[in-house]
């Protein structure tokens, strides 16, 4: 007997909800409704089950996403993906790892639900534009100009450089110890002169609202960390395929924090906070395209 193809592909189409979505909750939701629809098809009628499933899962995120636009709007402050945990191997593809790291997730988050579907299946998937089209139920045509756009779109707002793991790593880990030792120099020296911190509280816990920017406003925030939490843990953990720094208190996970480096400093601390969003984080998820 073969192996069910939804089975078989069930990591690829939690993959693209994840990439559409931003929510590994909300992915799985749409993953267990495209096995229900999967479980109606007759079999024959299906040449290429991958193409097929990922065109159900694509219909079912784009339904979804149109439910979250309205929901993120009534979002308490600063709006954040959902983290997943994920093993090292992630950052071996590094074009793969940037799709699906907090930054890019962040990016796909300023397009409409079309361009976002479109530019996650051509882009990091790398569909052709016929199997898109059906998907999105548009022309190729159309698919095409929409992929353009979208590319446009994503290339003036991505962080443009590519950074060696080995040393982004080296940089969050001076960054976690400066900042659980209260080290203000040390924070100064890892941090760019315009960096930006954005935290997601969702409203259940202390957040700021709005991005704070500057290398001296941020340190002035984050100088109050060890005042504030005096008791927490500080330790690395591998986010959305690239180093991160998490944060304990009283034996919880509190915060998960993912950064962007560039030239040696951070450039982005992205701080999320909000409970719901932390749940999945005792569990490696599987990742793959």
């Amino acid at each position: 007997m073969t192996d069910d193809p939804f089975v078989t592909h069930r990591s690829l189409l939690f993959t693209v909800a994840y990439e559409m979505l931003g929510s590994a909750a909300d992915a799985e939701d749409v993953v267990q409704e495209t096995w229900l629809r999967w479980a109606g098809v007759d079999r024959a009628e299906v040449r290429e089950p991958r193409a097929y499933l990922v065109r159900i899962v694509t219909r079912q995120a784009l339904n979804r996403l149109r439910t979250l636009a309205r929901r993120r709007e009534d979002y308490v402050g600063e709006w954040l993906p959902e983290p997943l945990l994920t093993s090292p191997d992630v950052a071996e593809d590094v074009e793969f790892a940037e799709s699906v790291s907090i930054a890019m997730l962040t990016v796909l988050e300023t397009l409409a639900p079309a361009e976002r579907a479109v530019f996650v299946l051509r882009e990091v998937f790398d569909m052709p534009y016929a199997d898109i089209a059906a998907a999105v139920d548009k022309s190729e045509a159309a698919v095409r100009q929409i992929a353009h756009r979208a590319r446009d779109h994503v290339a003036a707002r991505r962080p443009r450089i590519p950074v060696d793991r080995a040393e982004q790593q080296h940089v969050v880990e001076r960054f976690l110890t400066a900042l659980q030792t209260g080290d203000l120099q040390g924070l100064l020296d890892v941090l760019a002169p315009d960096v930006a911190l954005i935290a997601d509280g969702g409203g259940e816990v202390a957040a700021v609202r709005r991005p704070v920017v500057g290398r001296d406003r941020v340190v002035t925030l984050l100088s109050r960390f060890r005042s504030i939490a005096p008791d927490a843990v500080v330790a690395t953990m591998w986010l959305n395929g690239a180093p991160a720094g998490r944060i304990d208190l009283a034996g919880a996970l509190d915060t998960a924090v993912s950064v962007v480096v560039a030239d040696g400093r951070i450039t982005r601390i992205y701080a999320i906070r909000n409970p719901h969003k932390l749940a999945r984080l005792d569990e490696e998820a599987t990742l793959s395209r």
